[in-house]
């Protein structure tokens, strides 16, 4: 029982950083910049992995797409292959996990196999949670590295609040995909325990006996010897 719990539990929190995640992919403040000079006519240009947006004090929000895919630099091509590989093996994780767990009943009932299966989903979401974690903070470097290099002429951005959920949404991914596998093998080591136990119980109950004549003394082998 308390594995099945455990096994709950460790899916949720998986699930918890797949969908942090998710949100983390369509957020579009994985940078952001402010030119704020006073309240009122103070702007701010935010960017994500799709489009760049720029708002102002009073309100107004225009956001615009990034249309073509080759003038993009490399690392924001490499983060967006990273961010939906974490999805899909996080997708394909959840799935595995569900069967996996030992209080469902559908698609198999052999213990065996749903062990196999929900450490094989556990081992996914780590996956899941490295790769995002890589993505976050390959941006995340980029953005610094470009803010204290004097040298640079563009517009220099701060860590924005994607970034964050990012990092938090990997660490939940991957402490979900742990956890999994460990009750996973907990709850093998106490079935091969059980079965050691019964074993050597059975053992000693079929142990043979010896009657000595004219007397109710009855010893087992091992006390003869």
């Amino acid at each position: 029982m308390a594995s099945s719990s455990l096994q709950i539990s460790a899916l949720l929190l998986a699930l918890a950083g797949l969908i942090i995640l998710l949100v983390t992919t369509v957020s579009n403040k994985w940078k952001i910049s402010s030119t704020a000079t006073a309240v009122i006519t103070a702007n701010w240009i935010y960017e994500g992995l799709w489009m760049n947006c720029a708002a102002t004090a009073l309100g107004s929000v225009q956001c615009k797409k990034f249309f073509s895919l080759l003038s993009l630099d490399t690392y924001i091509q490499a983060c967006r292959a990273l961010m939906i590989i974490s999805i899909v093996l996080g997708l394909l994780a959840t799935v595995l996990s569900f069967f996996g767990l030992k209080c469902t009943q559908v698609g198999m009932s052999n213990e065996n196999t749903k062990v196999k299966i929900s450490v094989t989903g556990g081992a996914i979401f780590i996956l899941a949670g490295l790769s995002s974690m890589v993505a976050v903070s390959w941006y995340a470097a980029r953005i610094t590295a470009q803010f204290f290099d004097p040298l640079y002429g563009g517009t220099k951005y701060e860590l924005g609040d994607a970034l964050y959920l990012g990092w938090a949404g990997s660490i939940l991914s991957m402490l979900g995909g742990i956890f999994l596998t460990c009750s996973c093998k907990g709850g093998k080591r106490g079935k091969h325990s059980d079965r050691k136990y019964d074993y050597s119980a059975g053992q000693a109950a079929h142990q043979p006996r010896i009657y000595t004549k004219n007397s109710e003394t009855v010893m087992t082998s091992k006390d003869y010897v």
